[in-house]
C-alpha cells in the first residue's frame, strides 16, 4: 500500500500529556490535521502531578518549534531551579541557587503545561473518553467498542503504552524503587516550618536505602516523594492498604525513625492520602523493526527513571516528529526520519540512566557546579 503525503493522512495520537500535545500542535502549525484520543473523560478529570523544569536544550526547543515560549516564560518559575541538598537531620549540605536571569531549566507545574497545549490546539482536536484497547495501525479500537481508520497512529501513550504492543513485545519492568507522594497544601500558613525547609525550588535527603524529595508547586503546594528500595508490592505485603493512611504514615515513620523530626514533617503532616507510584523502566536500549504506521514517544518508546529527562525527552521527540512529517513526501518516509534520530539518542540516554535508579535514594552530595544529568 502506498503511504500517503502527511497533509492527506490521517494521523492519530494516542494519549493527551505534553508529548502528544505538543506533537499535535506543530503539525497544526505546519498546517497537517491530526486527532488526540485520551482516555480521561475531560481535561479536569484528574491532577495532573507535581512541577517539572523545561531546558533550553530539549524542552524549550519544542515549545520553541508550538510558536509558545514566550508563554512558556510567562507561567514559568525561575526561582524553582533552586535546589538543595539535605542531610537526614535537615542540615544543608549542598545548594544550587540559580542566578538572576538564568532561564535553563524553570520550573512549570503539569497542569499549567497541559492548559498551555491544550488552549493552543483547535478545537475538537481532542476526543475525550477513548481509552485504547489496541491498534495494529490501521484501526484503533476502543474500549467502549466503537474503531477508528488512521494512516498513521503515534503512541504517546505512556508507560504501560496500548500502541507499543503494535510494534514491541517490552514490557515495563520494577526498577527496585518506589514513591509514594505527598501533598502539603497553603504550605506558607500551615506547613510554614517545611516551607522553609524547601525553600524556592526542591530539596532532597538520603541515606541509601530511602529518601525524601520535596518539590515547590505553584500555588502554596509541595509535593513530597517518599524514596525507599522495596519490592513493587510493599504497601500490600506490610499487610496495608493505599488507602489506610494512619497505617502507611505509622510504617513510614518508623522506617525514618532516624532521620530528624524536622525531616519527619514531610511524611507525618501531608494532607490527605498518598499516592503509590512505584518506578518503572523500558529495557536498554529499547527499539523495534519499523512499521510505517505506527511510531512512539517520550515513555512509550524509552520510559527511563525520574531524573529529569521523561517529559524534555517526550516533547523533543514530538517536535522531531511533526517537523519530520512537515518536511517529508509521505508517512513512511517521515517515519524512518523521526526514528533514525529519536532510537539512537534515546539509546543513550538510557545507557547513561540506566541502573541509576538507586540514586535517588544516594547520600552523595552533589555536585551542583556541573548540573548535568547522571
Amino acid at each position: 500500500m502506498t503511504s500517503p503525503a502527511p497533509a492527506n493522512a490521517r494521523i492519530s495520537i494516542v494519549g493527551a500529556g505534553p508529548g502528544g500535545l505538543t506533537c499535535a500542535r506543530i503539525l497544526q502549525r505546519h498546517g497537517i490535521t491530526a486527532t488526540v484520543y485520551d482516555r480521561d473523560p475531560h481535561r479536569h478529570s484528574r491532577n495532573q502531578g507535581g512541577t517539572l523544569d523545561l531546558r533550553a536544550d530539549d524542552g524549550q526547543i519544542a515549545l520553541r518549534e508550538a510558536g509558545l515560549l514566550d508563554e512558556f516564560f510567562a507561567l514559568a518559575r525561575p526561582e524553582g531551579q533552586e535546589m538543595r541538598e539535605l542531610d537526614i537531620a535537615g542540615t544543608i549540605r549542598a545548594h544550587l541557587v540559580p542566578d538572576a536571569g538564568d532561564l535553563f531549566k524553570p520550573e512549570i507545574d503539569r497542569g499549567q503545561l497541559r492548559g498551555l497545549l491544550l488552549d493552543s490546539l483547535e478545537p475538537g482536536t481532542v476526543r475525550w473518553g477513548r481509552a485504547l484497547e489496541s491498534t495494529d495501525g490501521r484501526l484503533l479500537r476502543f474500549a467502549d467498542g466503537t474503531s477508528v481508520e488512521t494512516d498513521l497512529v503515534i503512541g504517546a501513550d505512556g508507560a504501560f503504552s496500548r500502541v507499543r504492543r503494535a510494534v514491541s513485545p517490552a514490557v515495563p519492568q520494577y526498577a527496585g524503587v518506589s514513591f509514594l507522594e505527598a501533598w502539603f497544601d497553603d504550605v506558607e500558613n500551615r506547613h510554614a516550618d517545611l516551607s522553609a525547609l524547601v525553600g524556592q525550588g526542591g530539596a532532597r535527603a538520603g541515606d541509601g536505602e530511602r529518601g525524601l524529595f520535596a518539590q515547590r508547586n505553584s500555588g502554596g503546594h509541595i509535593r513530597v516523594y517518599i524514596i525507599q528500595k522495596v519490592p513493587a508490592d510493599w504497601i500490600a505485603t506490610t499487610g496495608l492498604t493505599v488507602e489506610d493512611t494512619a497505617g502507611i504514615r505509622a510504617h513510614l515513620l518508623d522506617r525514618f525513625a532516624a532521620w530528624a523530626p524536622r525531616m519527619r514533617q514531610m511524611i507525618s503532616d501531608n494532607d490527605g492520602p498518598y499516592i503509590d507510584r512505584p518506578i518503572h523502566v523500558l529495557p536498554v536500549p529499547h527499539a523495534w523493526e519499523r512499521n510505517p504506521t505506527v511510531t512512539l514517544l517520550g515513555d512509550a518508546a524509552h520510559l527511563m527513571p525520574p531524573l529529569g529527562v521523561g517529559v524534555n525527552m517526550a516533547m523533543l521527540d514530538a517536535s522531531d516528529l511533526a517537523v519530520a512529517l512537515a518536511n517529508s513526501a509521505t508517512v513512511d518516509e517521515a517515519v524512518r526520519a523521526y526514528e533514525n534520530v529519536m532510537l539512537p539518542r534515546s539509546a543513550d540516554i538510557a545507557k547513561m540512566l540506566e541502573g541509576h535508579a538507586e540514586d535517588l535514594v544516594s547520600d552523595e552530595v552533589p555536585d551542583f557546579s556541573d548540573d548535568a544529568r547522571p
